[in-house]
């Protein structure tokens, strides 16, 4: 077992519901190892500037007291270009070390995750990654913090715009991979069968312009009346489901015990809904694809919506 002291925790990049839910446990895994947790605000902002530097305060259980349930993170969260930096990477090992840190866990995802490694040039301590990102694109993890409850939100708008849709018998595009014509063609087949909206759902930066782009194109070029409906920052909001907060709860426990047990230079994952360990230069290798099966699966319903048999 390694003498861990005094841990730092920070929330990096994008905001992900469960960020709290992951700095609250990792707070009471500490307290009974009788371990410090250091707070840094803005994400790596608060190890470069001496404004956040001077706001880095040992996190108590009154500090994470009721905070499970809320969305967003009580460290703050944001991007820091200075970490793609020498001179940036070497102030942040600097407050590390002034502040006598002994491990440091980032709560985030890929871009956060390669600051963190390319800390290890300049410091010593051990590093500790907690997955928390709406994505889901990290690789050797099933799932990560906030993609539960992201899903959930996005699944509460469509079927808000199906209603919409079907009450003005017109067409809602949000999105999907594929060609203009190919998607002219479903959503005329879909028409001439008297389906009443048709929804694309469009992942970010699949179609170039974004679904604002992809609805204009197919408005104009297809003949296909559309509208357009960006969920955006909406779905980085709102208290975290049940599924993100025991799985934030799980990691933040786990993070810890890495710490006390010697283990660093990890993302702590869950496969198969176990708990495990995974190398951070492992898990930013973005290999990670969609379920072949949920492919064929979509594949399978569209060709039978073109022949009406369902």
């Amino acid at each position: 077992m390694t003498a861990i002291k005094r841990i730092g925790i920070l929330t990096s990049g994008g905001d992900a519901p469960g960020m709290n839910a992951a700095i609250r446990c990792v707070v009471i895994a500490a307290n009974h190892y009788h371990c410090e947790v250091v707070g840094f605000y803005h994400g790596f902002n608060g190890l470069l500037h001496n404004e956040h530097i001077k706001q880095a305060k040992q996190l108590s259980l009154e500090d994470i007291h009721n905070i499970i349930q809320r969305g967003g993170t009580i460290l703050k969260s944001a991007r820091c270009p200075e970490m793609l930096t020498a001179k940036g990477l070497i102030k942040a090992a600097t407050t590390l070390t002034n502040e006598k840190i002994d491990a440091l866990i980032v709560i985030g995802g890929d871009g956060s995750f390669k600051g963190l490694l390319d800390l290890q040039a300049h410091w010593s301590g051990q590093i500790i990654g907690i997955p928390g990102t709406i994505d889901n694109d990290l690789d050797n993890t099933d799932f990560t913090i906030g993609f539960a409850t992201a899903v959930n939100t996005a699944i509460d708008a469509i079927d808000k715009i199906r209603d919409t849709a079907d009450a003005f018998e017109n067409f809602l595009i949000d999105d999907k991979q594929a060609t203009l014509q190919k998607l002219a063609d479903e959503i005329n087949t879909a028409q001439h069968h008297h389906h009443g909206s048709y929804i694309i759902v469009l992942a970010e930066n699949i179609w170039p312009g974004g679904a604002v782009a992809l609805a204009g194109e197919l408005k104009h070029k297809a003949n296909v009346d559309c509208t357009a409906c960006v969920l955006g920052h909406i779905q980085r909001g709102g208290s975290p489901v049940p599924k993100d907060r025991l799985l934030a709860t799980k990691m933040g426990v786990a993070a810890v015990q890495a710490l006390i047990d010697g283990k660093h230079n990890i993302m702590i994952a869950e496969q198969n809904n176990g708990i495990c360990h995974v190398a951070l230069e492992d898990a930013v290798k973005h290999q990670k694809t969609v379920s072949q099966q949920l492919v064929d699966a979509q594949q399978n319903i569209l060709a039978l919506t073109a022949q009406n048999q369902y």
